[in-house]
């Protein structure tokens, strides 16, 4: 869903709007304002997962980069609550507490904490409420998490993977999409691929933890990359050019300037990684490693020590 549409704001909202436009929705839609209403209930749900994530700035700043769908393979729906008291703010918005164990309930499952599956499901599914006598609703399927491992070009240019998984003792094919400018670490979650409910709830979500192939030329640190190139000693005294090819295999020369030492960096702007699915790209570094010969012929010893003798 779109959360600037379900407020009824704009994308350039400031955090005043989007406040008040939340404290509106909230007060109407409320369950014990609603009781029986599905309906509201629903859209309470709704309005309170956006505001949940609009009203953090960096929440706020990763949906706007990555986008709806993007933003919820990043981030489950007990991520999306985690430090999100919903009793402390609707007490803000001087709304009454009472409602009985219903409320309560509800509130502590906004909350974020232990008993966040008390309204939206274990593990952050949308499951109904239920009243004061304390019914059971079906439990959501077991969360499964497991590894997949992409290459840098799948960091440069987004891909779509296809894996192959073991559930309940049998294979099964899985469809992936790996956004742009992706960090080591993260996790894709595909919704409903996870393991079975038990009592005819909604299956549990599927995370893939990224983890990323050494290249064999290129190193990652952060959104940029570096690239080793050895020179000679003369070349780092008087100065050269080295030829680099970029992950897209771009070839540049690039200037070693003249007095340059071992461990010296060279930019190469924007032939680094992506920064998120449509950001910027970071640059491309080349690091220099000056070349020492383990054996020198006679005529180089000869040299060298002339060097030696004049102070270099």
């Amino acid at each position: 869903m779109d959360y600037y549409e379900t407020l009824g704001v704009a994308k350039s909202a400031t955090s005043d709007e989007i406040k008040k436009a939340y404290r509106k929705l909230a007060l109407k839609y409320h369950p014990d304002k609603n009781k029986g209403d599905k309906a509201a209930e629903e859209k309470f749900k709704k309005v309170s997962e956006a505001y949940a994530v609009l009203s953090d700035a960096e929440k706020k700043k990763q949906y706007d980069t990555y986008g709806s769908t993007d933003f919820h393979q990043r981030y489950s729906q007990e991520d999306i609550f985690r430090n999100f008291d919903l009793n402390d703010i609707l007490k803000q918005f001087g709304f009454g507490m009472g409602g009985g164990q219903r409320s309560s309930g509800f509130m502590n499952g906004m909350g974020g904490g232990q008993q966040f599956n008390s309204f939206f499901g274990q593990g952050g599914g949308m499951g109904g409420g239920c009243g004061g006598g304390g019914c059971h609703q079906p439990e959501k399927g077991q969360d499964m998490t497991y590894q997949i491992t992409i290459t840098l070009d799948d960091v440069l240019n987004g891909s779509e993977r296809n894996i192959s998984l073991r559930k309940n003792g049998q294979a099964q094919q899985v469809s992936v999409k790996v956004p742009k400018g992706i960090e080591k670490g993260k996790k894709l979650r595909l919704k409903g691929k996870g393991g079975a409910s038990r009592n005819g709830g909604p299956a549990g979500d599927l995370y893939l933890k990224v983890d990323i192939a050494p290249h064999p030329d290129f190193e990652r640190d952060g959104d940029d990359l570096i690239v080793t190139r050895l020179i000679n000693y003369s070349e780092a005294c008087l100065g050269a050019k080295v030829e680099v090819e970029t992950l897209e295999k771009k070839k540049f020369a690039v200037k070693v300037p003249s007095g340059s030492v071992n461990g010296s960096k060279l930019r190469i702007r924007g032939y680094g990684l992506p920064v998120g699915p449509i950001g910027e790209r970071g640059d491309l570094y080349v690091k220099l490693a000056v070349k020492v010969p383990e054996e020198l012929s006679d005529d180089q010893r000869e040299l060298v020590e002339k060097l030696k003798d004049v102070g270099l």
